[in-house]
């Protein structure tokens, strides 16, 4: 007669069976509270974005008789589609600067040697720095009163009006400083993928008469283009961060020149107390975002991974 018992399962499934679980319940408090901390405040502001809601008419804010409302009024908005044609601009000139500043010091530092060395960490003072010491450092460069860059051109009798108060260069100016404090990442991320690179590729080549920019061109920019397009796509993410330059440079200034779509979204809110066609503001903000989230995936690591 057949034996109808069960077999016990391996004791190895059994202790990944537990394995498993005590993953799970470790992580389950971190996920819970991971969850309230940014799915609450967002699932708040796109509710708010439905409503007309306005501290200045707190009786009659939270309806919801006209959901879309903030929506279309924003695509009729002339303030609004030009903030986001200043935030365009801004984010191009930033990190174009930032690319190519940041490459070609790293094309420059890429060596043992200990200057060298020193330099790449001279180089990532600015990064480390908190945006709003960034901001007051060249809102003193800037100021014309107490500007050392200033009294200098006076002193050789070259002198220079405010950059920040002349409509034709103050956005260049924010552009300016952002890419101060972010060109070391890009310098960073080439720089670790240049110690990277094998030598052998580059040694060949040398055998066969190539010359430096023949090396670049066919040789090192293939090996680092794909973190350049990285680097490109989060700092075109970070670049609508720029608010503290904003803010304490130009305050969206000369006129509305430096305004920029979040820096319109906080007037809107801070100012006007509009604060559900704030939050609509603020939902097509973080679309934007979402959206070239989804590019770094897929331009970025994606082409990464196809090497």
């Amino acid at each position: 007669m057949a034996d109808a018992t069960v077999p016990a399962p391996p004791a190895s499934q059994g202790w990944q069976s537990a394995r498993r679980r005590a993953f799970a319940l470790g992580l389950a408090p971190s996920l819970i509270v991971l969850l309230a901390i940014t799915l609450v405040p967002a699932a708040a502001l796109l509710v708010a974005s439905f409503t007309p809601l306005s501290l200045t008419d707190p009786a009659g804010t939270f309806h919801f008789r006209d959901p879309l409302g903030n929506y279309r009024h924003l695509l009729e908005d002339a303030r609004f589609l030009g903030s986001i044609a200043t935030q365009l601009k801004l984010s191009a000139a930033s990190v174009a600067l930032q690319l190519a500043v940041g490459l070609g010091l790293a094309l420059l530092l890429n060596g043992p040697s200990r200057v060298l060395g020193a330099a790449r960490g001279a180089f990532l003072i600015p990064m480390v720095l908190p945006p709003i010491v960034v901001a007051l450092i060249w809102k003193i460069m800037f100021t014309p009163d107490v500007s050392p860059l200033h009294r200098a051109l006076d002193a050789i009798g070259w002198p220079v009006r405010s950059v920040i108060a002349n409509p034709d260069t103050a956005l260049w100016a924010i552009a300016f400083a952002d890419t101060w404090q972010w060109f070391p990442f890009t310098m960073l991320m080439v720089l670790a993928a240049l110690q990277m690179m094998p030598a052998d590729p580059i040694e060949a080549a040398s055998l066969d008469g190539a010359d430096r920019w023949q090396l670049f061109r066919y040789i090192v920019f293939p090996h680092i283009r794909p973190v350049l397009v990285v680097c490109g796509l989060f700092r075109l993410i970070d670049s609508f961060k720029a608010f503290p330059l904003i803010f304490v440079l130009t305050d969206g200034g000369p006129g509305t020149v430096t305004e920029v779509t979040n820096y319109y979204g906080f007037i809107q809110a801070f100012n006007f107390s509009y604060w559900g066609y704030a939050s609509a503001i603020a939902m097509v903000i973080l679309a934007g975002v979402f959206t070239l989230s989804w590019l770094v995936g897929r331009l970025g690591w994606n082409d990464h991974d196809k090497r």
